[in-house]
């Protein structure tokens, strides 16, 4: 049965200070015993992360047109980079993920995590367009929030 995420009940309370942060929470998650309440397994949350992750330095691979990133700049950009995304958005097919283990899930945003640090170009976002690698880091916690935040410890 596919949820709503908008409706999705239970959904955990997360903010990451840092990449460091976000890797603490998603390597507890990935050892617990944990469901998810919207509709991707934590191995696919956990990969699509990662091809997030990844995009701000290689690229998304394609651009929303001119006037939609004129009104997401001028007015979402903000609030994407401070405040919690919220739930709802569709992802295009290039960044949904295919079933992934959560092994997998995890090793690739590691190594993700990992070219952030090593690698200096950053890519165009394709909505927002230019991002210092500072907005990228916080654009990256944000989404991160926001799947993780699916992601419900079974364990008392």
């Amino acid at each position: 049965m596919t949820v709503n995420p908008k409706d999705a009940k239970g959904r955990r309370t997360v903010r990451y200070e840092s990449y460091s942060d976000m890797l603490t929470d998603v390597e507890q998650m990935a050892v617990a015993d944990v469901s998810t309440v919207g509709n991707w397994s934590l191995g696919q949350i956990l990969k699509h992360l990662a091809m997030s992750v990844d995009s701000s330095i290689d690229g998304a691979g394609f651009s929303l047109p001119a006037p939609v990133r004129w009104v997401m700049k001028l007015l979402m950009k903000r609030k994407f980079l401070t405040k919690p995304i919220p739930a709802g958005f569709k992802t295009t097919k290039e960044f949904t993920p295919d079933e992934t283990s959560i092994e997998e899930g995890l090793a690739l945003l590691r190594t993700a995590v990992d070219r952030q640090g090593k690698e200096t170009k950053r890519a165009p976002h394709p909505g927002f367009g230019k991002f210092t690698a500072q907005e990228w880091t916080d654009f990256n916690l944000r989404h991160a929030e926001l799947h993780m935040s699916f992601v419900i410890s079974n364990e008392v």
